[in-house]
């Protein structure tokens, strides 16, 4: 009766474990018992949890039972687990596994065909091709069993893979990576959304810049609020509408960089959404910011490989901060973890997926944790899919998804032997074909032998089973399956046979005696005694890792220690005040809490730093109106002829090195505006130059805001012959300013509810009053038209930027109230400057217009004090009023004239302390000062000149003994940073030949 209650129990755990399926079968079932109990293994259930000796049982693909104590099913098939491990298979958050290739498109560049201003799509999509989230990667997904091999060789077991292919690239799937039909492997059809700034294969033209990216990203943010409430006559848009019923999944953003990081978060919290966010190797530089950003991260372990440097020509032009990178970069992950920030580990970015384990071994070297490093590729993973109820852990009920080692997983000489996932095990160490001489402790029903076995041809193998009674064997291994025959002297040559299974180096099975007796058995390697690591403890490390330490920014020149605000007294000094005061002899100015609070002499100040400044010169910082250093990714959103809605405040580049070039030059603020390629261009931004501050720390605070227009030959793209972008000639320019008004006018006068548009909003804040105009300008006849088309809207020109022919309408601009920032002596470039005079500046000064000196250039504008002062020398202009041309000028043009430009009590304490008369060609900046703190000194930076050097040369040492000791290195790259122009679009000859010379270059 026992039995027979025990037999009905079986068939009903199997009836309910077993599944239909839904395709036919032409084939045998070899669906076999499918329960398996992995016996005296160490069992990492997750980072924190060990079981010691346990047993793990699972049954039709699922995890029935683990612990130490766990009672073996009788239809089990027992795998002994002596000396091996077991932990849960890896899960990889970020994959395209199993999807199409994308092809990417080529730059476009002169001569590449006219721009695509639509998309090409022909069902009811968007507007723009780089948004997709309609795509499902359900819909794309195929089996990849040549790439599944490999990702199961690492360890991992299932991935959340998604079409890597646009802005808003649509849902993803998450699949195992067993090797059967699609319908089989799919765990989760949409698991999440993803996101990059990255126009993917989209050939519209729009957007050709990273702040067009995230410009076209918040509109679709915006026009999807929009899409839920929209009058039925709208019309369907199938992107808007996966877009908003994929907001309830997990969001995905691809940033892959330190500040794209940031760029990400801070779109997602504008519009409530958290990003789940796909770092870059670099977070380690910023990870106070990074951590403050509150989001998940995807963290990639694609460590640079070290430079050949052995050569000192190549190592001369490496960046220092390359060499630093390559150092640090492996404890990117321990720096996410010493943070506290949740994070997932992935294997994407990786150039050969065979060094993920090497790579993570490194990073666990230079301070992951072991817990951390198995929790970031299991149960973290898990969390953020959703999927913890199926997988993560070692728990009962959850999938069949587990490796097997040698060992503990993070040793350095561990492989991992097999993979199951579903139930399924794929073998990852195979031995066919290799040498099988070996010897093992055999086990039959209890009784010990020694099996010994010879040769390399796995269905052949010479074999001894010695005992009491020695005897020969043969011995077949065939894949997975092992076979066993030999026989005793006693049985007078009747056949002993055992059969079983390879579990990693362990064999184990069933087998049948001569006398007709039925056996267990099991076979484990023969081992010497060995040092045992216990579980979840790193291996001491070898050597000090001896790293460097991290710079703000990561450059040479920046800081290990933030420069700290302090009273300054500035003494017996000469005193530009840019102000009423004039001039003031042997002065002393006082700086308290980044301000100016006193100006006089004989001053003191307890505590406060001295300066001396005898025989020197004191000016307030100077302000560049016109410059395109510190953005990234384009300076330039070319693609249409109105582009309001893209912002410069959103691609700062905290790490520019021209930043701390040009505060050698004395400059302490600079005005970053949108190149000249289109009419109406983006939004700028106005900075301090606070070196080492991140971009929001960066900005000036409390500015009116700013906006780039242009006239002329750039924005009709006069050497662009292919050009199809409306206007062609500077009368569509005229009207296209006409039409961009009168669209803003009709755009706030619309009933609501109104869909909002970024870029009208720009345009909007331009005729309330709220933003102000900086113009390109060249041409005379152009710069009446602007003001003609301007006053009819009743809006003001704040600012006419270039302006070289300014001194023809300076009584007009007067009269309209707009300022003018010129060039001091630049002609005759290009056709539209053949009118060009260098005393325009004192011409437009003279006749009451603000002027003042612009750079346009980040070489030019650390000399921006001898550009003012061409100007006594082209027109005898008074010393005073040319230097007020860098500093009190632009503050007023800029309006922040309440705030600095000169030195005045209760100003910001921005100045240059100058070594000679500040418009002297052989005047140097000593000390620039912003907000009271010293970022740039003279002979700090004569000190840090040398300390770089030494750097350089320490690590130049590091990457030859690398290279000497067999690790990957690449070829030497020069150091270089692309310079933003402001009609970059129209450097296309360049383009070309650059493209043409590394052609050549790689068929050599």
């Amino acid at each position: 009766m026992k039995r027979l209650v025990s037999l009905i129990v079986l068939l009903f755990v199997n009836f309910f474990c077993w599944t239909q399926a839904s395709f036919p079968k032409n084939d045998l079932d070899f669906n076999k018992a499918a329960c398996y109990a992995f016996i005296n293994a160490t069992l990492v259930k997750d980072g924190l949890t060990t079981i010691l000796n346990g047993t793990l049982i699972i049954r039709s693909g699922k995890i029935e039972a683990i612990g130490q104590q766990v009672p073996i099913p009788p239809d089990a098939q027992i795998v002994d687990c002596k000396g091996k491990y077991i932990y849960p298979s890896f899960i990889d958050a970020y994959s395209d596994y199993g999807m199409p290739s994308v092809s990417r498109p080529t730059g476009r560049g002169f001569g590449a065909g006219p721009a695509q201003m639509t998309t090409d799509v022909k069902y009811a999509a968007g507007w723009n091709a780089a948004i997709k989230a309609e795509q499902d990667a359900v819909k794309l997904f195929q089996v990849n069993e040549i790439k599944a091999k490999e990702l199961r060789a690492s360890g991992f077991g299932i991935v959340n893979s998604h079409m890597m292919d646009g802005i808003i690239r649509g849902t993803s799937t998450v699949v195992t990576l067993a090797n059967v039909n699609e319908n089989l492997v799919i765990l989760k059809d949409k698991a999440s959304m993803h996101f990059s700034f990255s126009k993917g294969s989209s050939m519209q033209d729009y957007p050709t810049s990273l702040m067009g990216s995230i410009a076209l990203l918040r509109q679709t943010f915006l026009d999807g609020l929009w899409y839920k409430t929209k009058p039925p006559l709208e019309g369907t848009n199938l992107t808007l509408g996966a877009f908003n019923e994929a907001l309830s999944l997990p969001l995905i953003f691809e940033a892959g960089d330190k500040w794209n990081d940031l760029r990400a978060n801070k779109v997602g919290k504008e519009f409530g959404a958290s990003f789940i966010i796909v770092a870059g190797v670099n977070e380690y530089q910023r990870i106070g910011e990074i951590k403050n950003t509150g989001a998940t991260y995807i963290v990639p372990l694609n460590f640079p490989n070290a430079l050949d440097v052995e050569d000192p020509n190549d190592a001369r032009l490496v960046a220092l901060s390359d060499m630093q990178h390559w150092e640090l970069a492996p404890s990117n992950p321990a720096a996410f973890e010493k943070a506290g920030i949740r994070m997932a580990l992935t294997m994407y970015g990786l150039r050969d997926v065979s060094s993920f384990m090497v790579n993570l071994k490194k990073a666990i070297q230079y301070g992951l944790s072991e817990a951390k490093a198995l929790d970031a590729l299991t149960k973290t993973p898990a969390m953020i899919l959703g999927i913890s109820d199926k997988v993560g852990t070692l728990d009962p009920g959850k999938l069949a998804n587990f490796i097997i080692t040698t060992g503990a997983l993070f040793k350095e000489k561990t492989t991992i032997y097999e993979n199951w996932i579903h139930g399924t095990p794929y073998i990852l160490k195979s031995d066919e074909g290799s040498d099988h001489s070996s010897t093992y402790d055999l086990i039959i029903n209890k009784e010990k032998y020694r099996l010994s076995l010879r040769g390399d041809n796995p269905l052949k193998l010479t074999a001894q089973i010695i005992g009491q009674d020695t005897t020969q064997a043969e011995c077949k291994l065939n894949e997975r399956l092992v076979t066993i025959t030999f026989s005793h002297k006693k049985d007078s040559g009747k056949i002993n046979t055992l059969s079983g299974v390879m579990i990693g180096d362990i064999w184990n099975g069933t087998g049948l005696l001569a006398q007709g007796q039925m056996v267990r058995w099991t076979a484990t390697p023969t081992k010497g005694d060995s040092i045992k690591v216990e579980p979840g403890r790193r291996e001491p490390n070898k050597k000090s890792l001896d790293l460097g330490k991290v710079r703000y920014p990561f450059q040479g020149y920046g800081w290990t220690e933030p420069p700290a605000l302090g009273d300054i007294l500035i003494k017996n000094t000469t005193v530009w005040t840019s102000a009423k005061d004039g001039v003031l002899h042997n002065a002393d100015v006082l700086l308290q809490g980044g301000k100016i609070v006193k100006i006089g002499k004989g001053l003191i100040s307890t505590g406060a730093k001295n300066i001396d400044g005898s025989g020197k010169h004191l000016t307030a910082g100077i302000i560049d109106e016109h410059s395109h250093i510190a953005a990234t990714g384009s300076i330039n959103e070319c693609s249409q002829s109105v582009t309001a809605e893209v912002r410069i405040q959103d691609v700062l580049n905290p790490d520019d090195i021209n930043m701390y070039r040009q505060l050698s030059g004395g400059v302490t603020a600079v005005h970053i505006l949108h190149g000249s390629c289109n009419t109406i261009g983006g939004q700028t931004q106005l900075i301090k130059l606070r070196w080492g501050k991140n971009a929001e720390d960066l900005k000036f605070g409390g500015w009116p805001g700013f906006i780039k227009f242009a006239l002329g030959e750039n924005v009709k793209r006069a050497s662009n012959s292919q050009n199809n972008r409306f206007p062609d000639t500077r009368m569509g320019v005229e009207q296209l300013l006409e039409d961009a008004f009168l669209r803003a006018r009709q755009y706030e006068r619309a009933p609501a509810p109104k869909r909002r548009d970024l870029e009208l909003d720009a345009i909007l804040e331009v005729m309330n009053q709220k933003r102000f105009i900086t113009c390109h300008s060249y041409v005379a006849t152009e710069i009446m038209a602007l003001m003609t088309v301007a006053e009819k809207y009743n809006i003001k020109v704040n600012t006419f930027t270039h302006i070289l022919e300014g001194y023809k309408v300076a009584d007009l601009m007067k009269k309209h109230g707009a300022a003018a920032s010129s060039f001091s002596d630049w002609w005759a470039y290009k056709a539209e400057v053949q009118d060009a005079i260098p005393q325009s500046p004192y011409i437009m000064d003279k006749l009451g217009l603000n002027v003042a000196i612009n750079s346009d250039d980040a070489e030019m504008a650390r000399r921006l004090n001898q550009e003012a002062a061409k100007s006594i020398r082209y027109a005898d202009m008074d010393e005073i009023a040319a230097l007020n041309m860098i500093t009190i000028n632009p503050a007023t043009m800029l309006h922040i004239s309440d705030r600095t430009g000169s030195i005045e009590v209760g100003k910001d304490a921005d100045v240059v302390l100058w070594s000679d008369h500040p418009l002297s060609i052989y005047a140097k900046a000593e000390k620039t000062i912003v907000d009271g703190i010293i970022y740039f000194d003279r002979d700090k930076d004569l000190e840090s000149q040398k300390s770089i050097a030494s750097e350089k040369s320490r690590l130049v040492q590091k990457m030859i003994s690398a290279k000497k000791g067999g690790d990957r290195t690449d070829i030497a790259v020069p150091a270089m940073q692309e310079e933003a122009m402001c009609d970059e679009d129209h450097n296309h000859t360049k383009s070309i030949w650059h493209r043409i010379e590394q052609r050549i270059i790689e068929q050599k």
